[in-house]
């Protein structure tokens, strides 16, 4: 139980490290809520710093949630505890301690605990956001699509509280894109590789 606890606790330390925040200050670049849409993720930080340090982006916010979740279970922790700990994380991407709780949409976050979760969902999650982000070109449809359908195949692989962790993580996912929604349905959400797009927008 106490083995748990820190585990919960070192996963929202880590999750609250925000890599497009790090990345931007090692590289001199402004805070990334401050640019474009305002959300210091991959998707804004290839607006404004390129394709490479998106890249860095990604692969980091995604290692904050594979860690904890992977050393915890390798430790042999229980299903119980990794889920806590797969939230853990996941949350402190969204409410970082250390950058005054304002965090990204989670997603690349999301997929790096739902990786150790339940790989086999986290392969088709992948698949449905690269299909629906070629086809449609919306980084934030394709992330809702993916959140939607993932909980659905995670209730016929996964064990009962990886899929009760993953459904939640979907839940969430979907409400932080509120905004990507309404502005899906007007028609003026900014498409990936568009860099015209209006300043804190949270997109």
């Amino acid at each position: 139980m106490l083995l748990s606890l820190c585990f919960i606790i070192f996963a929202y330390l880590m999750g609250s490290l925000s890599s497009a925040i790090i990345v931007c200050q090692l590289m001199g670049l402004p805070d990334p809520r401050s640019q474009g849409s305002g959300n210091p993720g991959a998707t804004n930080v290839l607006r404004f710093g390129g394709k490479k340090l998106a890249i860095i982006v990604l692969l980091g916010d995604a290692l904050k949630g594979v860690i904890p979740v992977l050393l915890a279970k390798l430790l042999g922790l229980s299903p119980a505890a990794l889920a806590y700990i797969a939230l853990a994380a996941f949350l402190g991407h969204l409410f970082p301690v250390f950058f005054g709780f304002r965090g990204g949409k989670g997603v690349a976050t999301a997929l790096g605990v739902i990786l150790v979760l339940s790989w086999p969902v986290a392969v088709f999650a992948i698949l449905v956001w690269i299909m629906m982000a070629a086809i449609f070109r919306y980084s934030s449809l394709a992330a809702l699509t993916a959140a939607v359908l993932a909980p659905v195949l995670a209730f016929f692989v996964s064990e009962i509280y990886m899929f009760y962790a993953i459904t939640l993580i979907s839940i969430i996912l979907i409400v932080r894109h509120y905004d990507n929604i309404r502005r899906l349905w007007a028609g003026t959400e900014g498409k990936i590789g568009n860099k015209k797009v209006p300043p804190m927008n949270n997109t």
